[in-house]
This record gives structure tokens, C-alpha cells and sequence, in this order.
């Protein structure tokens, strides 16, 4: 895997993982902006951004890859934030390999979703593939959950993840077969972690049917208890882009109750 990291090379050490389409250069405004002190890891998750386009591109070759991010950045455990399909890897990484992880920020994670859904997901994804430029890549974000997302983050998203295709059209750095297993992924079970595991969810209220299903938070519920904590916010599925202030408090306040 690629990684970008931010911040100091003694700072606290954050793992931060993208969702379906992202990447980890993603995260520099929460990581600059909010975060400075931190040392804020950030993979390229694989068929995603710089790193490997070989398949497979399952949740278990996902995690694996994590974990060696984590032996080359990492000295011990560490908080474990994942957004979206971010969040379903994070917590395949805490049930895989406890030990490497001190505690989770899940942000509107997306796992154990409904297989006709993401069979939609998947289709609508294929039709729009290609954007014709730099305007139409822009107002096909801002149409969907990007629309509050900062002017600033989002031209940076076009500026550094957007490439021509040498054919008239663009596209993002992203291989298609991985987008579209990806999608596939996100109907498998969520994997628990351990009890006692510190854990923090934020859930976007916009997002209808929520990715953050009911099921999962009575099952993170039941295994956490008290060691859970749940957090509604009125927005899209952007989390830590349009909310990153509460990301990073969030992130703070579960690093602060796992020292």
C-alpha cells in the first residue's frame, strides 16, 4: 500500500482508512487543520489511489495490507479511524489482530449492507465511470454527498485525483474491478470487535437508508456496552471532510480514554 503520513514523527500515531473511491491524501485537512500533533497515518487502500491494482481486493487482502502498514509505521497498538467502507475494514482489523488496536472511530461506517443496494451502487457506478472534464467531475460531487464538503477540499480532490484517460474523457485514480468488489464487500456480516474495545460512531442522519444500520449498532451495543459511544450528526455521508472538527474531537476524546 501507498501511505501518506502527516504530522510528527513522535506524535500519537493515528491509522486513518478511506472508503470506496478514496484515498489518503484525503485526509490532509483533518490531519493538517485539526490534527497537527498527531502522527496521522493515511493508506492509499489497494485498487485505490498510488497503491497496488492486483487483485484480489477482498476485506481479508485489505486488512493484510493494513497490517503491514501498521509493522512499517506503527511501534504498538493505535486508534483505528475508518470512514465508510473505511469503517467496515477497521473493524475486520480489530477482530483480526486485537492487539494492534487501542481503540476505533468509526465515521458513518458502511458494512453489512442490503445486496440489492450495492448491486444498484455497483450498476450506477459503471454508468458514470468516465466524467467528460474538471466541471463535470465537480457538479457530479456536488449532487451527491459532497455538498457540503468545502469549496478548498474539493477542488484539491479533483486537482490530485482526477486523470485523463488520453481518450477526451477522465476518471479517478481508482481500477474499476476494485470499485466494483468493493461494493460486494460491503454486504458481507460486520465483523465485532473484542469486548472492551474503545469504541466511537458517528452517524450521518442524511444518509437514508443509513449505511450505519440499526443491526449494527445493536450489535456493537451488545458486545461494547458501555465502552460505546454513538454520535448522530445532521449531515451526508462526508464525514470527515464536512465535519472536521467533530472527527477530530471525536478522535481525541477516544485516544484520551484508551491512554
Amino acid at each position: 500500500m501507498a501511505v501518506t503520513t502527516f504530522g510528527p514523527a513522535d506524535g500519537e500515531t493515528v491509522l486513518v482508512v478511506h472508503g470506496i473511491t478514496g484515498h489518503g491524501r484525503r485526509w490532509r485537512p483533518l490531519a493538517e487543520d485539526h490534527l497537527p500533533d498527531l502522527r496521522v497515518v493515511a493508506p492509499d487502500l489497494l485498487g485505490h489511489g498510488h497503491s497496488s491494482w492486483a487483485a484480489p481486493w477482498t476485506i481479508e487482502r485489505q486488512v493484510a495490507g493494513l497490517l503491514e502498514v501498521l509493522d512499517e509505521h506503527a511501534s504498538g497498538p493505535v486508534v483505528v479511524v475508518g470512514h465508510s467502507f473505511g469503517g467496515a475494514l477497521a473493524l475486520q482489523l480489530a477482530a483480526t489482530a486485537p492487539e494492534r488496536v487501542r481503540g476505533l472511530v468509526l465515521l458513518d461506517p458502511a458494512v453489512g449492507l442490503d445486496g440489492d443496494r450495492l448491486a444498484d451502487a455497483a450498476a450506477s457506478t459503471l454508468d458514470s465511470w468516465y466524467v467528460r472534464d474538471r466541471q463535470d467531475a465537480w457538479d457530479r460531487k456536488r449532487a451527491e454527498a459532497w455538498w457540503e464538503v468545502d469549496d478548498a477540499v474539493l477542488t484539491e480532490e479533483i486537482e490530485t485525483h482526477l486523470l485523463p484517460t488520453g481518450d477526451g474523457r477522465w476518471t479517478w485514480r481508482l481500477h474499476p474491478g476494485a470499485i466494483m468488489t468493493t461494493w460486494s464487500e460491503l454486504a458481507r456480516p460486520a465483523a465485532l470487535p473484542r469486548t472492551g474495545t474503545e469504541t466511537a460512531v458517528i452517524i450521518a442522519d442524511k444518509v437514508q437508508p443509513p449505511y450505519a444500520s440499526p443491526a449494527l449498532v445493536e450489535a456493537l451495543t451488545e458486545r461494547l456496552g458501555d465502552r460505546l459511544t454513538i454520535h448522530h450528526e445532521d449531515c451526508d455521508h462526508m464525514v470527515p471532510l464536512s465535519r472536521p472538527e467533530l472527527t477530530a474531537t471525536t478522535i481525541r476524546d477516544v485516544l484520551a480514554r484508551t491512554v
